[in-house]
């Protein structure tokens, strides 16, 4: 009897699963669905951890969701406290299993995961689909990628691109091996199958009330289901008409569409977006606001695409830019994160970010031009903090975002600097958000 091991990764969902789609084409007897949690506790060089605990929260309801749809199509899914590169080379060492389906992720961290794999032994099939367009159905080679995002989404929309239509979800699914208990103690999975729930006490954050993603309200929670309950409830609401006008919003849950935190995890993919969004347009009409939601997904894509065309330079101080970085303003940044720089705007916004796992686009944008624009702090360090907090955590976009801000990517201006008063007089005129956050 042979087996097949799918890798689960930022693929969190059964709905549109290219890789899943190829593992089943493999043939095998047997489908071994794995996830592998990141590891409590790690920090990174900026002494942040990793995955804080909106993070982890999220994520926890993210896998529970997703053990609990692979369980109603007759599978099971195996969550591993294990890393990948110890969980999977003994798994398929035990199930005899030849080749293991994941998806590509061109992030440096995650691309030294396969090559270790692959050094084991295994074989790995890794399969793209975390962007909305193909990358080999752009008009020209990812490596010759236009240096801004303009020329990009002109050169998309002349051609005429459209992904292709979302797949559905499988029908059933191949049964999973027999592991003994002791193969499960070894990579960490005994104790953490899909049915416990996450402790309230972990989603204390996502029920502030303050919190614009309230992530511990079941309409907010992580996972495949509640992503499309708010696909659909979004769209039912005609508030893809709204998006533009209200999407530079700092509180509340309808100020934007609040994807991100799902398409971030992989619950939700883009391609079922924009089909939603297209037939939305068809039976409601087509407006600035929809076409802006088309512009942001291909903002996403476009920092995917960066990562296939650059790689491992966006991770450098110096970005693709070829002056040194900066000294980095330790201090500062410390006084940042925690909200106690006196700037009130910006101490609101880290208050929050801390506080809930969330922050507005526009603040995100203020309080990364603040970090590293006043306070000299090295770009780097803000991008991880972000990924410590951030439910919403997206290797490709903070990199890339953070590049964006410091003028170390593919900005044509050179960075972007933000006064945050000017800031705070456009969006937060009479005060209330910097009053909700103590920094009034």
């Amino acid at each position: 009897m042979s087996t097949t091991i799918f890798w689960f990764r930022n693929d969190l969902r059964l709905h549109d699963q290219p890789a899943l789609e190829a593992a089943l084409r493999h043939g095998a007897d047997h489908l071994l669905p794995v996830v592998c949690l990141p590891p409590a506790g790690a920090t990174s060089p900026w002494d942040c951890e990793r995955v804080g605990p909106h993070r982890r929260a999220f994520l926890a309801d993210t896998v529970q969701d997703l053990g609990e749809r692979l369980a109603a199509l007759g599978s099971r899914l195996f969550v591993c406290d294990a890393a990948p590169t110890v969980a999977l080379p003994l798994l398929a060492r035990a199930v005899a299993a030849d080749t293991v389906f994941c998806e590509a992720i061109a992030a440096p961290e995650e691309e030294s995961q396969v090559a270790q794999l692959r050094s084991a032994g295994l074989r790995i099939e890794t399969v793209w689909h975390s962007s909305l367009l193909a990358p080999q159905a752009l008009p020209w080679p990812v490596d010759r990628l236009p240096g801004v995002f303009t020329a990009f989404r002109h050169a998309v929309e002349r051609a005429g691109l459209l992904p292709a239509s979302p797949l559905p979800v499988p029908a059933r699914l191949p049964s999973p091996p027999d592991l003994p208990e002791a193969l499960l103690r070894a990579v960490g999975a005994a104790a953490a199958l899909p049915g416990a729930e996450v402790p309230m006490a972990e989603r204390t954050g996502g029920a502030d009330p303050r919190s614009s993603f309230p992530y511990a309200v079941p309409a907010f929670r992580g996972g495949e289901t509640a992503a499309l309950a708010h696909l659909s409830q979004y769209l039912a609401r005609k508030l893809p008409h709204t998006y533009k006008a209200a999407r530079d919003g700092l509180a509340g849950v309808d100020y934007s569409s609040k994807f991100s935190p799902w398409l971030a995890s992989g619950a939700l993919s883009p391609r079922r977006v924009l089909a939603a969004l297209k037939a939305f347009e068809q039976a409601h009409g087509a407006n600035e606001g929809s076409y802006w939601l088309w512009f942001e997904l291909l903002w996403r894509d476009y920092f995917r695409l960066l990562h296939l065309q650059h790689g491992a330079a966006l991770y450098r101080a110096r970005g693709l830019a070829a002056a040194p970085p900066a000294p980095h303003n330790a201090q500062g940044f410390d006084h940042w994160r925690q909200g106690r720089t006196g700037e009130p705007l910006v101490d609101a916004a880290m208050r929050e970010l801390a506080a809930t796992g969330y922050l507005s686009n526009r603040l995100r944008q203020v309080a990364a031009s603040y970090l590293i624009h006043e306070l000299q702090g090295d770009w780097r360090a803000g991008a991880a903090w972000f990924e410590s907090q951030l439910v919403d955590y997206d290797v490709y976009s903070n990199q890339a975002n953070w590049l964006y801000i410091a003028g170390r990517g593919t900005d044509p201006r050179g960075g972007r600097r933000f006064n945050p008063a000017k800031q705070a007089l456009d969006h937060d005129a009479d005060g209330r958000y910097r009053q909700m956050w103590g920094a009034a």
